[in-house]
């Protein structure tokens, strides 16, 4: 029997995605298992891997990209107790996810709930598992602090808003004027970043909060120059947590500025005291998961018990076959997505 798999021989734009037909289905090895993939998470970190230039994954070439899945395991290899053939998992594979079929190490997978819709808990492992731990595990944040979560509008954003809504925080987000409404609906105050000096303008929003003008908190992916002006919205004892670099990734600042970016929010944290307390933090969702793997277990459940009790909504703006990779990639570089797209492996092709 055949299957399929996108396939990146070399790096580069979403040309590079090619849909191949294997001939054999893998068997796995010690301690893995095989999943049939049901979804297959997409979003900005893939095509930071595409392009080459995601620190944590430089081949080997040939690769299969997708960060994140959610399927059935059909088979196990030997030594693996558990899970067990028939159950439902997800995993944060970093690659591999956008296939028919998938070969994981048991240790890192976890249960999902039955009933779940895969293409919404698909949204869990890295966006939502992210915020989650950034707004609890990082510093956990009481009820009625304010966050600032710089572009708001995407995957990892509307994970952010979400979650702000569940426990309490009051929510600033940045986005484009395009997807105000969007930011809005999740109760947060949009601020177009366009439109002037964002940095004023959420000092100005929250000059009537109790604990100072600033806010509480700051999330910013976008990275190098850019954690200059979100260090700036931080009230006293705020704390401004970096977990990527997006300008790099796209080519908008070289690996020197990325680096300075980085350092300046180490030097910013070594000097808290200097700055009214202002601290600072980097969050890696691949090695916090390497450090604290029982953590990350019980995060994932926590979140899967959410959905499925309809406490959190991801925002699926999209469900298409594998074929469709390249479209996808494609619709993400242009950004403003404002949702999640994600691949499901056993779709029928479309007509063309």
């Amino acid at each position: 029997m055949t299957w399929q798999n996108i396939r990146i021989s070399r790096f580069g734009g979403p040309e590079v995605l090619e849909l191949v037909e294997q001939p054999t289905i893998p068997d796995p090895g010690q301690g893995e298992v095989r999943i049939k993939v049901l979804a297959a998470g997409t979003g900005f970190t893939d095509t930071f891997i595409r392009r080459g230039r995601y620190p944590d994954f430089k081949g080997p070439l040939p690769f299969t990209p997708g960060y994140e899945l959610v399927g059935l395991v059909e088979k196990t290899g030997p030594g693996v107790t558990v899970p067990r053939a028939g159950e439902l998992v997800a995993d944060l594979c970093v690659v591999g996810g956008y296939a028919q079929y998938a070969i994981r190490p048991a240790r890192f997978l976890v249960p999902v709930p039955a009933g779940l819709d895969p293409a919404e808990a698909v949204c869990i492992p890295l966006a939502y598992l992210t915020a989650f731990q950034m707004l609890t595990r990082v510093r956990h944040l009481p009820p009625g602090a304010t966050i600032l979560v710089i572009g708001a509008s995407g995957s990892v954003g509307t994970a952010f808003l979400d979650l702000a809504r569940h426990l309490g925080l009051k929510a600033i987000g940045t986005c484009s004027a395009a997807k105000m409404p969007e930011v809005e609906r999740f109760g947060a105050v949009a601020v177009d970043y366009r439109a002037g000096d964002f940095v004023a303008t959420v000092r100005q929003i929250s000059a009537r909060r109790d604990g100072g003008t600033g806010v509480d908190a700051a999330f910013d992916a976008i990275g190098g120059a850019h954690f200059t002006r979100s260090f700036a919205c931080l009230a006293s004892n705020g704390l401004l947590v970096g977990y990527g670099s997006q300008t790099m990734a796209v080519g908008g600042e070289g690996l020197l500025a990325a680096g300075l970016g980085l350092a300046r929010l180490k030097l910013w944290g070594a000097l808290s005291f200097l700055y009214g307390g202002r601290n600072t933090a980097w969050f890696s969702i691949t090695e916090r998961r390497l450090m604290h793997p029982d953590e990350f277990k019980a995060d994932m459940a926590t979140l899967f018990d959410l959905l499925r009790d309809g406490v959190i909504h991801p925002v699926v703006i999209g469900r298409l076959p594998l074929a469709a990779a390249r479209d996808v990639h494609t619709r993400i570089d242009a950004g403003g997505l404002g949702g999640k797209i994600v691949l499901l492996p056993w779709a029928a092709p479309r007509l063309t």
